[in-house]
């Protein structure tokens, strides 16, 4: 029995209200490494899509050994098993943005490239690691497979500012960093139409996050430094805009949801092990403090006779669940 075409759906109109299914989440197909910390790769991108309210499609396509302080090896996959993976979830569930993450080798940077063809109307959002731990044969490789087949392809390319500028401008020999709009017109030059650089340091202890174009600047947001180490940063943040993306956010108050979402997840982020902290992607789910909660019951004693919150709307010092 085919249980699709015997239940009455949401897109039925003749269906009763109460059979009718409710609206399915915005989906965000993900290619990304699976990485056992919990930090990034695959499990950071269903963590966050799913706190942004989206769903996820974790196609695998490597397999990263690390724990929360460093990588030591990876495993690739076959490039046929990457695409495979891929094409029977699209053959059966709309998509609505991708997320590119590490990928394994240039043979799976050409095979995922491929599938990305397909969809080229899809918003991709391209997150480039520092890979530095590769071999320079297998780095020289990947990094050329990534400019030529992805780049092309990309909506907005996310990546920290030195590993942005060695891969975008290598040959650089300016007194001074490149700048984001720099760095937009090298990532435009094949074909990305927005850079988001990150981790550009300021003095006194900040540090810009600047989303750009070759034309210049368009929005962005300061952080001050935290005195620790992160892993998955990246990868949160990439996977955040995809899923703002997915539902038709305006690139702009995307990228300005997702800079805030990262720097609440890193400020309530842990130390699950003796390495480097995790972004704590569910920051919102967590009870208030008690200092919060004495903050909350001052508020609201001074609001007495304001109308209450609906259920729509965020309990006081509380961010929303959706995010978007």
């Amino acid at each position: 029995m085919n249980h699709k075409t015997d239940t009455p759906s949401a897109a039925d109109p003749t269906a009763p209200a109460d059979e009718q299914e409710p609206q399915a989440p915005a989906c965000v197909l993900s290619f990304n490494a699976s990485d056992a910390s919990g930090a990034g790769g695959l499990a950071g991108d269903i963590a966050t899509i799913a706190a942004m309210g989206a769903h996820c499609l974790p196609v695998v396509s490597a397999i990263v050994l690390r724990d929360t302080a460093e990588v030591f090896e990876h495993h690739t996959l076959d490039p046929d098993t990457i695409a495979e993976q891929a094409r029977l979830i699209l053959e059966d569930v709309q998509i609505s943005a991708w997320k590119v993450g590490f990928l394994g080798s240039a043979e799976g940077v050409s095979a995922v490239a491929e599938v990305l063809s397909d969809y080229p109307d899809v918003p991709l959002v391209a997150y480039l690691p520092n890979v530095s731990w590769l071999d320079e044969e297998q780095q020289a490789s990947y990094l050329d497979a990534f400019r030529e087949l992805v780049l092309p392809q990309t909506h907005v390319l996310v990546g920290n500012h030195k590993t942005l500028s060695d891969f975008l401008l290598p040959d650089w020999d300016a007194d001074r960093p490149a700048s984001p709009r720099e760095l937009a017109v090298a990532a435009g030059q094949h074909g990305t139409a927005h850079v988001l650089v990150t981790g550009i340091q300021l003095p006194n202890q900040f540090v810009d996050n600047v989303l750009a174009t070759p034309a210049g600047p368009v929005t962005g947001e300061k952080f001050e430094r935290f005195e620790v180490n992160f892993v998955g940063a990246g990868d949160t943040l990439s996977a955040g805009l995809a899923a703002l993306l997915s539902v038709g956010a305006e690139i702009h108050s995307a990228v300005g949801e997702a800079l805030s979402f990262l720097d609440q997840a890193l400020d309530g982020g842990f130390r699950p092990g003796m390495g480097n902290v995790v972004p704590d992607r569910f920051f919102w789910a967590l009870p208030p403090s008690e200092e919060e909660e004495a903050a909350m019951a001052a508020e609201a004693a001074g609001h007495a006779s304001t109308p209450t919150l609906t259920l729509d709307e965020p309990a006081p010092g509380r961010p929303p669940r959706r995010m978007h």
